[in-house]
């Protein structure tokens, strides 16, 4: 009997020590392997892809990646960010491991889109109001310059503001401009004047003078795609100089004759 209860001691303490020795493979195996990450792992080649503006090694050291990091311990979130609070004309950026020892990374760069004046200065914004730099004159943006509204508290890198009472001018002004974008209209446009309280006026491709209505954000994508439709569909001939206003129930165009 005693023999018996031996036994089965024995047996639970082999079925015992039979668990932690397995436990204790198990992270052996584990420190091991991330030992071997560690030391073998490393960051060799840095691949930059989609900049204009920027240099790959600007967006490399703006990055914080180097050569020799670990490239498991390299955060695709961490190191977009870094870009992002460095480098105000970048608007995308992928991150991806390249094994055996790479890192690529991808950026999309945003596109100037217009230029409002604010705090003794102009300032660059894109079409989603991001402001990407500043100048002391309009002309050197070579972009749509905004009059009728005011940046508040402008700095670079950060989100256009203006006053509480300017908010749907505001809001007009950045859907006008994703719209024109969408068609590739808005390097043809060289102001934007919502000094109205009803209308936007822009001046296009030098010869134009459209007023749109200023009835909000979701209007502009439907009006410039109709804007667009009247020049595709020569309503508007090419060489036409006058105003095309757009505020009416049907669109009218008033020519101008002679040079001015």
């Amino acid at each position: 009997m005693a023999s018996r209860r031996s036994n089965k001691r024995k047996r639970r303490n082999r079925g015992r020590f039979g668990f932690l020795y397995k436990m204790l493979s198990l992270i052996i195996i584990l420190v091991v392997i991330a030992a071997g990450c560690v030391v073998f792992f490393r960051v060799e080649d840095i691949t930059v892809s989609g900049v204009s503006r920027y240099t790959a090694q600007e967006i490399i050291d703006a990055s914080g990646v180097a050569q020799g990091d670990n490239l498991f311990l390299v955060g695709s979130s961490r190191t977009a960010q870094k870009i992002y609070s460095t480098l105000p004309y970048v608007d995308e950026v992928n991150i991806r491991h390249a094994l055996p020892d790479g890192i690529v990374i991808t950026v999309t760069e945003r596109v100037p889109a217009a230029v409002i004046q604010g705090d003794d200065g102009w300032w660059i914004i894109d079409a989603k109001g991001k402001i990407l730099d500043g100048v002391s004159r309009p002309e050197q943006a070579g972009v749509a310059e905004v009059a009728g509204l005011t940046a508040l508290l402008p700095a670079v890198g950060t989100t256009l503001a203006v006053e509480d009472a300017d908010s749907l001018k505001l809001e007009s002004l950045l859907s006008l401009l994703k719209a024109l974008s969408q068609r590739d209209m808005i390097t043809k446009i060289s102001t934007i004047d919502l000094s109205s309280a009803a209308e936007v006026s822009m001046f296009y491709d030098g010869r134009l003078t459209v007023k749109m209505k200023l009835l909000g954000a979701a209007e502009f994508s439907e009006q410039v795609r109709d804007f667009a439709a009247i020049l595709e569909q020569g309503i508007v001939q090419d060489n036409e100089r006058g105003t095309l206003d757009m505020t009416l129930n049907t669109p009218h165009f008033i020519p101008q004759y002679g040079e001015n």
